[in-house]
């Protein structure tokens, strides 16, 4: 078979561009695909919702990858083992209620899992701004990546969303922007960024999926980014509270989606 090199960025650049206009307006725009998002996207797009993800990152799966200082393992506690078997990562009892799963494994089958369910997700994509309507977020403002990392002077494009996750981990980027924007205004008991507390596995567990909710009118905070807006520790690498926090965020969404 001859290849033609042009009739392959043809095929590139046109998909690529039907899938983006596609994307531009949705009920779910999720920033970062880390673990909570994906697990977010998954759950919504498993009822049908139209969901997509931006990560700024070329690879997806956020610090779930390195596990615990590149030993690439990752521990889950019970209450988070049904999501994992849901979708089909093995797991191995280390001791009572402690689990352990392949880090590679767990990032590649979440985001295959959720691709196939429907989510959309695009790399290399940064959020610089967000759409604010009403005293409301809208949707997001994006750029390139590689733009941003240049500092170049090239303006964003506008996708518009009934509602935002921010799931960009301990920067929560998007509420970052929320205050930068509008000041005092998260739903804090300060309405600031309250900033996330020295690791302690068990009261970072205890708290992520209780922070996992909306801090500014549409917009949901889920992951490592929820603790850091509201003031609770980091959990180091026990992921079973990124998964809870995800599924918790689809099910609030979901409500308000009906």
């Amino acid at each position: 078979m001859k290849l033609d090199d042009v009739l392959i960025s043809k095929a590139i650049t046109e998909e690529f561009t039907q899938d983006f206009l596609k994307f531009m307006e949705v009920d779910v725009a999720i920033v970062g695909a880390g673990p909570s998002g994906m697990v977010t996207g998954y759950y919504l797009a498993k009822k049908k919702k139209k969901v997509v993800i931006f990560e700024r990152k070329l690879s997806v799966g956020g610090g779930m990858w390195g596990g615990g200082m590149m030993f690439n393992k990752i521990v889950v506690q019970e209450e988070a083992k049904p999501i994992l078997k849901e979708i089909g990562v093995n797991l191995k009892e280390y001791k009572k209620a402690y689990y352990v799963a392949d880090a590679i494994e767990t990032v590649s089958t979440l985001s295959s899992k959720a691709v196939k369910k429907g989510v959309k997700i695009f790399n290399l994509i940064s959020v610089e701004d967000v759409m604010i309507r009403k005293e409301r977020v809208a949707g997001l403002v994006l750029n390139w990546t590689a733009v941003e990392m240049a500092n170049l002077h090239v303006d964003p494009l506008t996708v518009r969303s009934k509602f935002v996750v921010d799931s960009t981990g301990h920067s929560a980027e998007v509420a970052n922007i929320i205050l930068k924007k509008m000041g005092r205004k998260l739903l804090t008991k300060t309405g600031e960024l309250l900033g996330e507390k020295s690791m302690w596995a068990e009261m970072g567990e205890k708290f992520i999926v209780g922070n996992s909710k909306e801090i500014y009118p549409g917009l949901y905070v889920a992951g490592m980014a929820a603790n850091a807006v509201f003031g609770a520790p980091r959990m180091g690498p026990i992921f079973g509270g990124m998964l809870l926090s995800g599924k918790r965020v689809a099910e609030l969404l979901l409500e308000r989606l009906k």
